[in-house]
Order: C-alpha cells, then sequence, then structure tokens
C-alpha cells in the first residue's frame, strides 16, 4: 500500500490548516491568549462592578450583549480605530440612544429595526465613533424586551454607557500591564531635526502621503487601521524589501576597526581634542570593563559645557557585525545619529560605521548593479 498524498489530498489539508490560522496581520498566539485573558478580566468585572453598585434584578439587565463584540475589538484589536475609548462609549451610547428614539417613533418593529440600525450607523459616522458593536446596541434598544422598553431613555446611560465606561477603564488598566499602546496613539511623522521645512531626508524619496491618500482612493475600500498606522507600514515595507534585496553585506565587513574612543573618567577637554584631531563627530565612551558606555560630540560638550563625560554623554546606537549593512539606513539617516557602533554580545567595541561609511557602500552597491545590468548577455 503507498503512503504518497496526492497533490489534491495535499491542498486539502493545506486548506484545512488555513482555517486555524490568523486573519489578522500580526495575530500571534501570544496575542491572541492575551486577548482572552483581556476579555475574561473585562467582561467578569464589568458584570460584576454594575452588580455591586446598581444591584441585581429582572427589571434591567447587570450587561448588555454588545459587551461582548466590544471587548473583542478592545481586547484582540486594541490597534482599531474602532477599538478606541470614544468610539466604544461613545459608538455604544449613541446608538443605543438612536435605538430608543425609533421604538418610540416608529409604531412597525420590522421598519423601525432597519431605520434605528441605519441611523445608529450615520450619528455614530458624524460623531466619529464608528463601532461595530453600536449596531447591536441600537437593535437591543429595539427588541430588548420590556426591561428594555421600561428602562426608556435611561437604557443608554445604563446600563449601556455605565457598561461601556467600566469596559474601557479596565481595558487601558489591562493593556499597561501587558505594556501594550493603548489608547493607541499613532506615532508622530518624523520632522526635521535641523528645524527647517525641509521633509526629513528618510521622506524625501519613495512614496509620499498623497501617494498613499492615492491609493486608498484607488482601492474604492474602507480598511480598518489608522492613516498614520499605514504610512508607517509602508515604511518599514520599504526597509524590510531593501535589507532583502541588499543584505549580503554586513556590518563586520565595512566597519572600521581602529575605533578612537574615551573613557568614562576622561575630561570634556581631552574629549574635544580626540574629536578635533580626529576629524570625527561621534566619539564612542567606555567604561572601565571596556564596555560601551554612551558616545559624545562636540553638540554635547557645547551644550553642557565642562561637566562630567557620564552626565553629558548620549545613548549609543549599536549593531551586531552580522547584521546587513544596509539595515542602518534608517538609524544613519534620521538627522541625529552621525554613527553606529558595532559591538559584541558584552558590548564590547568592535568597529564603526558612520554616515560617510553608508554612503560609501550603497554608492558601490549601485555601481555594481549598473555594471552588471551594462553587461552584454551570452550570445
Amino acid at each position: 500500500m503507498s503512503d504518497s498524498v496526492s497533490p489534491k489530498q495535499q491542498s486539502g489539508k493545506s486548506a484545512g490548516f488555513r482555517l486555524f490560522r490568523p486573519i489578522l496581520a500580526g495575530a500571534t498566539l501570544r496575542e491572541r491568549l492575551i486577548a482572552c485573558l483581556g476579555a475574561l478580566a473585562g467582561i467578569t468585572l464589568t458584570g460584576l462592578i454594575c452588580g455591586l453598585v446598581f444591584g441585581q434584578g429582572p427589571d434591567i439587565p447587570l450587561i448588555v450583549a454588545p459587551m461582548g463584540a466590544s471587548a473583542v475589538l478592545l481586547f484582540a484589536v486594541p490597534a482599531s480605530p474602532l477599538a478606541q475609548p470614544w468610539p466604544i462609549i461613545g459608538g455604544n451610547t449613541i446608538s443605543a440612544f438612536v435605538g430608543v428614539l425609533a421604538a418610540r417613533f416608529i409604531p412597525d418593529p420590522v421598519v423601525a429595526i432597519g431605520v434605528g440600525v441605519s441611523l445608529a450607523i450615520a450619528a455614530m459616522s458624524f460623531t466619529r465613533c464608528l463601532h461595530p458593536p453600536g449596531g447591536a446596541a441600537a437593535l437591543t434598544a429595539l427588541i430588548g424586551g420590556p426591561a428594555v422598553t421600561s428602562a426608556g431613555f435611561l437604557f443608554p446611560l445604563f446600563p449601556v454607557c455605565v457598561n461601556s465606561v467600566i469596559l474601557v477603564a479596565l481595558g487601558i488598566t489591562f493593556h499597561k500591564i501587558a505594556r501594550r499602546n493603548y489608547p493607541h496613539v499613532p506615532v508622530a511623522a518624523p520632522v526635521n531635526t535641523h528645524g527647517t521645512a525641509d521633509l526629513p531626508p528618510p521622506l524625501r524619496v519613495g512614496f509620499k502621503p498623497e501617494d498613499v491618500d492615492a491609493a486608498l482612493v484607488a482601492l474604492h475600500e474602507t480598511l480598518d487601521i489608522d492613516r498614520a498606522d499605514l504610512d508607517r507600514l509602508l515604511q518599514q515595507v520599504e526597509h524590510h524589501a531593501l535589507v532583502r534585496s541588499q543584505g549580503d553585506l554586513t556590518c563586520g565587513e565595512i566597519m572600521s576597526r581602529d575605533v578612537v574612543t574615551i573613557g568614562l573618567d576622561g575630561s570634556a577637554e581631552r574629549a574635544r581634542e580626540l574629536l578635533i584631531a580626529h576629524n570625527i563627530r561621534t566619539l564612542p565612551v567606555v567604561d572601565r570593563a571596556g564596555r560601551l558606555a554612551g558616545t559624545l560630540g562636540l553638540r554635547e560638550l557645547t551644550l553642557h559645557g565642562e561637566v562630567g563625560i557620564a552626565q553629558v554623554m548620549s545613548e549609543a546606537q549599536t549593531a551586531g557585525p552580522h547584521e546587513p549593512v544596509v539595515a542602518l539606513a534608517s538609524s544613519l539617516t534620521d538627522g541625529r545619529t552621525h554613527a553606529v557602533i558595532v559591538v559584541d554580545e558584552e558590548r564590547r567595541i568592535l568597529g564603526i560605521i558612520t554616515q560617510t561609511d553608508l554612503l560609501a557602500t550603497v554608492t558601490r552597491l549601485l555601481s555594481a548593479k549598473a555594471f552588471a545590468l551594462s553587461e552584454p548577455g551570452p550570445a
């Protein structure tokens, strides 16, 4: 009997495995487990707090069903614009209020549920708090039964608004403990460190924000990602594509090995002399064990005067000897960093790569590529 697997069977197995793969980018097993733990704590404590404060009874629910959907967004995709505090609180509360209005003024229940949900989407859109569970909150206000109907216009406040506020507060606490960025604040766009109106060097080439906007218009789709996060993601894609395509040359191959350094107990005057005598902009500082402690430049020495080196040195940008040289491009073009120190695992200095080194390397790579393209093919 043959143990071979046909291509059709293999395809079926692959499709089966794909069913259990995360459909969200960055959705690792660890992230999903954290989301489960967060939802467990958030929903349980929300119900418990409401029960302790407002009491328990059949007249009004302690927690409404849309909170389960809000918890999915809050704990599983905390970076989503739909999962931020205002969308959760405002989206659920405003939608519940719209649902109550629809139930009050539209006698036909079928028409009321359609109008209620559609108007809830419009209200959330205009108030910048679009939140998918808000549609369920509006629907709950319409078909929630006698307890919801008897609550009237109090229903959007309790339990909907109170549930939402408590859930968001618990979410903020949980994400802080888990060291997650919530409420999610997109990283600010880089600015020119020289105080001029020019764009930073890395942003003067490649795609621009208006290119991203044009692409979004061309797609005719709404994406569940902040505009600034999308721009930052594409910047990282460009960077990793460069490392992948030009990553053969390592830091250890091009670094300068005869590195001028100064000890932590050295003087500011001696540091200034070394920077000027060797015509360098970055002076590594080493401790008594010879390990890298930081870096110095004329800027630090000028700003802080004749104080101790340990008080004025900056944090060093470092790399390992086996890292691709092109991976240093983002650091050496940020307008602040003039050199990257190559160190071993114990932070002992192996070499240094300056902006000039990177420029010479890129020039050489481009020249080699141009030469290869100009060579005639085999006859």
